[in-house]
């Protein structure tokens, strides 16, 4: 029988050597896993963490293992691609850093053997990701095992996987649960035991047969659909392979019967009831471990998840732990899952797309919680699809097909893609990644947009799979687009739910991002290193004010909440004051006196409060109560300002001629102008870096990328542009001067 011995602990750690060490090394650090020697420098800005190979070793003797005929060293997630050697002896390699590869070890085994991982995740043109706007953090850093098995057990090195599949059908009230298993080293005489229990562990079904027959079906009578939120109802399919009276291994999966589709005027579609996905992509990685996180952070993220009253989760950009799969299935979230397959295509990265694509739906098949395959993200960021990226789409998409006959392919549009490129046709449905109201436009735009799509398109679903605005502990009564204020978040997620959750033929929406997640070449904000578009801060421990505006559309435990509480010295004498609900009517009193009561079906209140001395603050809605204080004061606190580290040029050093325009124009102004138009795509081009053909690579500044960035100034664009790689120029004070004076001679539309 199959034992399963975890080996994270203590593992020799190195990132000065240079080759695979013959003996255990005596000098290297220990580590326990999960493990990334990103956690620091990955999140701290100047898109200067390491990356390269690093080594880890440790010994094992086989006398504590569990005798068996073979065994398998089983890694969680090596990021990104890694060498196994065992007692000098190299024996595979691994291109794919989110996934699970085993690797049989049995014939290089000694009493002692010496295991080193050289572990990689240095920039190549193969392995996806290699350019994308959050950190790939390098090591091992999920669990580590060693699984001992007899000669005939179910198959441990197909793409990973679990060795059954369970496919359920649904017909009226009752299942058709084909159960299928992959045997390796079967002997004559063996059995296959197959029985499948509910969630109280009643058997259901039970066959035992040959164990050539590795497919059978069960019928289930009355079944217990998974219903998403509502209901996630979970059964387990066990197989057991047995020689004579002993069992020689087994393996379980739990499954969930549902239905459901995606229809391009309905919206999604589960167990015959519309079910409006409305939810968040999720990062994986947190402050200090960065991607080396243990169960309780997983569980941590779902109940929050949970807490927001979301039905859905875009895992994004990878394959993410198999354990929060696990949470997905038993919270009953409907979830994208995709590979990294983002930003820019690469020729010579085909076969490592197609890898990542099985590995993904080899390992997760049986997971109720999925219900679409993502192919790519925003895949046309260096422009228009070409012939070669749109056969690597086409071949993801049959594969999927093939693979798997039970669900649907998408993938997510970066926003400046013509919606008329073909490559927008090839999966079953398609999603927009749109920042209108952030990056360009603004906030009215998105709607409108959805609604000509939908128009054009009528029979292709489609979807929001990205969109946010950032916010950090910056505040103001003013709220405008780009100051990376709590208050201009709230606003924003104020206008993008009205808009997108009253559209029901919008078959998903993904807020990007549930959390703030590390992305080491930023440079915005006031903090280096961050992607601050999270509904909550990156430690966990702050939920932003926009959280709380999806808390109220939609979840059902009561609650109110009174936003801007980090927002306490305030300057007019009358301020407004938001609050969040999902009650029909809130009540606000400013120091025991009330301001009225007021109704909103929108679950947003809006009250204009007195601001004198010193006041307490408290709404009251139905039985819940939320409190918090406001101070008057005469000067603005500076303390709520926004201030950019390490920026080499401050906009106060900027001359700005009336009528002119400077680097703290907007790039959208600027545009309005030939002149400007003609200065800004010249100094793009410029700085962008170039492919050997002499064409620009990374984030191209064409047409659409200036629509979307239009809302930043030039000097924030400037600070963000080392996002397209590091061979971006990167400018001197004296070089910005330089642009700004060049900017001050190009006059402003009268």
């Amino acid at each position: 029988m199959r034992e399963i011995i975890n080996v994270n602990e203590k593992w020799a750690f190195s990132k000065e050597a240079t080759a695979v060490p013959e003996t255990m090394p005596e000098r290297w650090y220990w580590v326990t896993l999960p493990h990334t020697w990103n956690g620091i420098d990955g999140q701290d800005g100047g898109a200067d963490y390491y990356r390269g190979t690093c080594y880890y070793a440790k010994e094992i003797e086989k006398a504590e293992l569990p005798e068996a005929s073979r065994y398998f060293l089983e890694l969680c997630g090596a990021n990104s691609s890694a060498d196994l050697y065992v007692n000098g002896r190299k024996l595979a390699h691994h291109d794919g850093g989110y996934s699970t590869w085993r690797v049989d070890i049995t014939e290089a085994m000694t009493d002692r053997s010496l295991i080193v991982l050289a572990v990689d995740n240095s920039a190549n043109q193969t392995v996806y990701p290699q350019n994308a706007d959050f950190t790939f953090y390098g090591g091992l850093y999920r669990d580590v095992n060693i699984i001992a098995v007899g000669e005939s057990h179910f198959d441990l090195e197909y793409y990973g996987g679990p060795g059954i599949k369970v496919t359920p059908e649904i017909n009226g009230s009752d299942a058709k649960v084909e159960v299928e298993v992959y045997l390796t080293g079967a002997k004559a005489g063996q059995k296959l035991v197959y029985k499948i229990t509910d969630a109280q562990g009643g058997v259901v079904g039970e066959q035992t047969v040959d164990a050539g027959e590795t497919k059978v079906s069960f019928e289930i009578k009355n079944v217990h659909l998974w219903n998403g939120r509502k209901d996630p109802y979970l059964y387990t399919a066990c197989v057991t392979l047995t020689d004579g009276e002993d069992a020689a291994d087994a393996v379980s999966t739990r499954f969930g019967c549902r239905t459901f589709r995606i229809d391009p005027e309905r919206g999604f579609i589960l167990n015959g009831e519309e079910y409006p996905l409305r939810g968040v992509s999720r990062h994986q990685d947190r402050p200090g471990i960065g991607n080396a996180l243990l169960k309780e952070h997983h569980a941590e993220d779902v109940e929050l998840i949970c807490e927001l009253g979301a039905t859905t989760i875009r895992l994004a950009h990878y394959q993410h732990n198999q354990y929060f799969y696990d949470l997905c299935d038993e919270k009953g979230l409907v979830i994208w899952a995709e590979i990294p397959y983002i930003s820019s295509h690469m020729p010579t990265g085909r076969e490592n797309t197609i890898s990542q694509m099985k590995e993904l739906i080899t390992q997760n098949y049986n997971h109720a919680c999925i219900a679409v395959w993502g192919l790519s993200n925003e895949i046309t960021m260096t422009g228009a699809s070409t012939e070669d990226l749109r056969e690597n789409h086409r071949i993801l998409n049959d594969l999927v097909h093939e693979m798997d006959k039970t669900r649907f392919t998408t993938m997510a549009v970066v926003s400046m893609c013509d919606m008329h490129d073909p490559y927008i046709q090839i999966p079953d449905c398609v999603s927009f990644n749109h920042y209108y109201g952030w990056y360009g436009g603004d906030t009215s735009m998105n709607g409108p947009w959805f609604d000509t799509f939908h128009k054009e398109f009528p029979n292709i679903p489609v979807g929001m799979s990205e969109y946010g605005a950032e916010a950090l502990n910056w505040h103001t009564s003013d709220p405008q687009q780009g100051d990376y204020t709590e208050e201009y978040q709230a606003y924003y997620h104020e206008e993008l739910i009205k808009q997108l959750f009253t559209r029901p033929f919008i078959w998903a929406t993904h807020v990007w991002n549930m959390f703030d997640f590390a992305a080491d070449a930023r440079n915005e904000g006031g903090e280096n290193g961050m992607n601050h578009k999270g509904l909550v801060t990156f430690d966990r421990k702050y939920k932003k004010d926009a959280f709380y505006a999806y808390k109220a559309w939609l979840s059902d435990d009561p609650f109110v909440h009174i936003c801007g509480k980090r927002y306490v010295d305030r300057v007019e004498d009358v301020t407004k004051v938001t609050v969040y609900s999902n009650l029909p009517e809130v009540e606000l009193f400013a120091n025991g006196k009330s301001l009225g009561k007021q109704s909103a079906p929108e679950h947003f209140f809006y009250f204009e409060v007195p601001n004198a001395g010193e006041t307490t603050l408290k709404a009251v809605a139905g039985d819940c109560t939320d409190e918090s204080f406001i101070r008057k004061v005469e000067v603005f606190n500076e303390a709520y300002r926004l201030k950019e580290k390490g920026a080499v040029l401050n906009w106060f050093d900027i001359t700005e001629p009336e009528g002119f325009f400077s680097l703290n124009s907007t790039m959208g102004s600027i545009l309005e102008t030939e002149e400007g138009a003609a200065w800004l795509g010249k100094t793009m081009a410029q700085l962008m870096p170039k492919k050997e053909d002499g064409e620009n690579q990374g984030f191209a500044m064409n047409e659409g990328m200036m629509k979307m960035l239009g809302g930043f100034t030039v000097l924030r664009m400037l600070n963000m542009i080392g996002l397209a790689g590091d061979n971006v120029k990167k400018l001197t004070k004296e070089e910005l001067l330089d642009m700004n004076a060049q900017l001050n001679q190009i006059k402003k539309p009268e």
